[in-house]
């Protein structure tokens, strides 16, 4: 009878992933990308995910040396992506261990944004165990992943106004008073973001969710002189709730009034910038 070897262990790695048939691999420093990408875009994803890392590790540095590569896997576009997504039918990216998905959006002047914002979740994960709330990992993710990208690496905290949610600053009508953007969903209370209670609905206000998860940990991690920042990183880090977040941070209601105040300027600035179509 005819012999069979057993797979490799690539080959079943590939299998789990279900990959594109046309993936090929590219190995950087601390990652694995499977792509069916070109070979010019998957360098540059590789070169975007190392300064993410970079910028991950200099605010949690690793307790110890990780062996095996963080798997990436990227895909050519959204469409190819639709035909493997595993994840919400809505989504533009996932992180499902032990991998980040996400497609190249050709066409966009920040291609990659949707890979840094999932493989901050890996990172938060896999290299430093994190397990925080869905709203305060979602709002970190998209600190990282919409910062900009320059030839001196990730500027962890500068904006980049072409990636999600900062694009969506300049469509967000707000009115100026709290209680009211709070009661039309244009708003959500710190509470609701640390605890995913008492907020509006998700699924209709899904991109304030989002824009308020990034702004709070904007202003958390900048604002104020970095008074609050060492505070919100050590509540990333150990994770909890209300009570946990006033014993690291400060207190609920002044914070969210500042903060309130901070998203407001910051509708006002990016609602004059215009996203620069990548050419």
């Amino acid at each position: 009878c005819k012999r069979h070897d057993p797979p490799s262990a690539a080959q079943v790695l590939a299998k789990q992933l279900e990959l594109p048939a046309n993936a090929h691999r590219h190995e950087t420093e601390h990652y694995s990308i499977w792509s069916s990408a070109t070979d010019a875009q998957t360098r540059d994803v590789g070169t975007a995910s190392e300064a993410l890392r970079d910028a991950y590790v200099r605010l949690f540095p690793p307790s110890q040396p990780r062996r095996a590569k963080l798997i990436l896997v990227l895909y050519r576009d959204h469409v190819e992506f639709e035909l493997h997504n595993r994840s919400s039918p809505w989504a533009e990216a996932y992180y499902l261990p032990p991998a980040s998905h996400a497609y190249v959006a050709t066409g966009e002047a920040n291609p990659y944004h949707w890979m840094l914002h999932e493989a901050t979740h890996q990172l938060a994960h896999e290299i430093s165990g994190f397990r925080p709330s869905r709203w305060v990992g979602e709002g970190f993710a998209s600190y990282l992943g919409a910062s900009k990208l320059t030839a001196n690496g990730l500027e962890a905290g500068n904006p980049d106004p072409n990636a999600y949610p900062v694009w969506w600053l300049r469509r967000h009508p707000m009115s100026g008073n709290r209680l009211q953007d709070a009661a039309s969903g244009q708003f959500v209370p710190l509470r609701a973001l640390l605890t995913g209670k008492g907020g509006p609905d998700v699924d209709r206000y899904f991109n304030s969710y989002y824009l308020c998860a990034w702004s709070l940990t904007q202003f958390l991690l900048h604002e104020n002189e970095q008074r609050y920042a060492k505070g919100y990183l050590r509540f990333i880090a150990h994770g909890g709730g209300e009570k946990e977040f006033e014993q690291l941070v400060g207190p609920i209601d002044g914070i969210e009034a500042a903060w309130y105040r901070d998203l407001l300027q910051r509708v006002s600035e990016l609602d004059t910038i215009v996203v620069v179509p990548n050419e």
